[in-house]
């Protein structure tokens, strides 16, 4: 079909239905789904792909993992070319050789045939409760090689020519402390990829298979000439950042993440040599992952609504060095990778301000706080997978948004009634912390706070970031606040735990963790925020008259409701003076 056989309404149409394909099963993932990760916290995606393994359309969900699919898509037309058959289903998980990016994310993916003719692939993943390994969630930031973080699968057959492969589902019960939660979110998986059978072969007989090929060709150049487009906008240039994960342990050291975002003409390349080595630790991170990163950071940079397919990705290059944080070499831990992927879109965000940074966003809180806890509470096993999220950094003209999920990311809180339903846990403070967001004229998002009592004795681990390295400010506008990770004992003695502790914690029943994220980074001169809007902050709780005066010089008369604008004037005059 050439060019000028495609009808642009035609071409939307179609658009329009993959898409709308996509979203269906990811809704069949959340509805089907039996464990809180994936049901409530929404940690998986969807996506169709064109018989020759591209991707056409993705689901609503996590941007941070959507752009693996091209990857593990390459290895499935590798290992299995054109043998593949009606009713086929794979499943991965193996971050060496099959495209994943650790071992709780599993891709099941199907085929899809009309009338004998492979016409494209159903694709999902879901971060599962547990697979094994050393700790309840198989996350583990003292992980040093990948066998201790559970169970490995490399692509195979889940499903073959319609028939289950016993075999497996029986391994994978074997390896979960929790086998009715990963069958369960399994089989919504496969339920999601029956649904995007159903819908591409509905397309196929519409349209006919070498109409809908054509269409699905034009589709991805479509989305190369708009990304091109977007790219020509930008100066040539480099564009060099780096940004820092705190380091693991007691005493942890700085791992740079470096990146050099390369403009020219209609074509962007990033480059992360520079990046620290991987580490004897869990948070290196498979280059897939800083991939889909990447690929959302420039994405932000369009103001149209670019079509979700590959096409858009091929004026991208990304690139990093074997063996470093963000591309480790087999059998580097990766089960804690997520924190790396985060801190990748932070640094581009920082090179795309030099350039753009009326589009660029502050830093957010580094991505989902972990807490993985698990034991056994009257007679049965429990395993509690937190992924905390939180706030974003400020833009051009906005304010940071609190509550919500990092740029990368679409993820979404458990319900504190859900957690304590199902497991031995309450949550006693879940909400907002004053002072918390980066000061600028456009402030950042407030960090939060939750608290939560273990009911039965349990082992834990965590994962966060962004305490020694708080989320930065651009344009003049100020770093966030610090994360922190307490313990407070039976006996009411706090203790401050390391963000990337290198072993696991016993709590006892009645001990409480309080989990408190980083705050996003301002935007723009503090002093330059409107009183009006300092007023509001200060009625809402999120600014106190004592951070007012002192991160924004502006001071409230002595009923703290209205504005002294002799005192302010003069107080922001003050600290202008001390910048000099």
């Amino acid at each position: 079909m050439s060019a000028r056989d495609i009808d642009p309404i035609t071409l939307e149409v179609i658009r329009n239905a993959l898409a709308s394909t996509a979203d269906e099963m990811a809704l069949i993932v959340m509805r089907s789904a039996y464990s809180p990760v994936v049901r409530d916290i929404m940690d998986y995606s969807t996506a169709l792909c064109d018989g020759q393994g591209r991707v056409i359309a993705q689901g609503l969900t996590l941007p941070i993992q959507l752009c693996s699919f091209p990857r593990i898509m390459g290895f499935v037309r590798e290992r299995y070319g054109d043998t593949l058959k009606p009713g086929d289903v794979l499943i991965a998980n193996d971050p060496y050789g099959s495209g994943g990016q650790h071992l709780p994310d599993v891709y099941i993916l199907k085929p899809i045939f009309v009338d004998g003719r492979l016409a494209g692939f159903a694709a999902t993943v879901a971060h599962h409760t547990d697979l094994g390994g050393i700790v309840p969630g198989s996350v583990a930031i003292y992980a040093t090689e990948i066998q201790q973080e559970g169970l490995r699968l490399p692509l195979i057959k889940l499903y073959e020519a319609g028939e289950p492969v016993d075999a497996v589902f029986r391994i994978l019960e074997a390896n979960t402390r929790s086998p009715v939660e990963v069958l369960g979110d399994v089989r919504a998986q496969i339920a999601a990829c029956n649904i995007a059978d159903e819908g591409l072969r509905t397309l196929v007989r519409r349209y006919g298979a070498a109409a809908l090929d054509g269409y699905v060709d034009a589709l991805h150049d479509h989305a190369e000439a708009m990304m091109r487009d977007v790219i020509r906008a930008l100066p040539n240039g480099v564009y060099r950042a780096t940004d820092y994960i705190d380091g693991v342990g007691e005493n942890p050291e700085p791992l740079a993440i470096v990146v050099t975002v390369t403009v020219a003409d209609d074509t962007i390349d990033i480059d992360f040599d520079g990046t620290a080595g991987q580490v004897a630790a869990s948070i290196n991170c498979p280059i897939s992952l800083p991939e889909s990163a990447s690929f959302c950071a420039i994405r932000c940079l369009s103001q149209q609504d670019i079509p979700n397919c590959e096409g858009y990705l091929r004026p991208i290059t990304v690139r990093a060095p074997e063996g470093c944080l963000v591309n480790p070499r087999y059998p580097a831990a990766c089960g804690a990778r997520g924190v790396v992927g985060y801190r990748v879109f932070d640094a581009i965000m920082q090179a795309l301000a030099q350039v753009v940074p009326e589009r660029a966003i502050g830093g957010s809180e580094g991505g989902p706080y972990l807490l993985a806890a698990g034991g056994t509470h009257e007679g049965r096993s429990f395993v509690l997978n937190e992924m905390v999220v939180g706030t974003w950094g400020a833009r051009a003209g906005k304010d940071g948004i609190e509550g919500i999920s990092n740029p990368a990311a679409n993820l979404s809180n458990q319900p504190v009634e859900m957690i304590e339903t199902d497991m031995p846990v309450e949550v006693l403070r879940y909400g907002l912390m004053t002072d918390s967001g980066g000061p600028g004229q456009f402030r950042g998002g407030l960090a939060f706070v939750r608290e939560f009592r273990f009911v039965a004795p349990a082992r834990f681990v965590l994962r966060g970031d962004r305490r020694d390295h708080p989320p930065f400010g651009l344009e003049g506008g100020a770093a966030g606040a610090s994360s922190a990770h307490i313990f407070v004992g039976a006996d009411g003695a706090e203790r401050h735990l390391p963000t990337m502790p290198m072993q696991s914690f016993s709590a006892d029943s009645g001990d409480i963790f309080r989990l408190i994220g980083a705050g996003g980074g301002g935007y723009g001169d503090p002093l330059m925020r409107e009183p009006a809007h300092i007023a509001d902050d200060l009625l809402e709780g999120k600014v106190s008259a004592a951070g007012a005066v002192r991160d924004y010089g502006v001071v409230f008369t002595g009923d703290g409701t209205t504005i002294d604008l002799a005192a302010t004037q003069a107080k922001r005059a003050e600290l202008a003076g001390a910048r000099i």
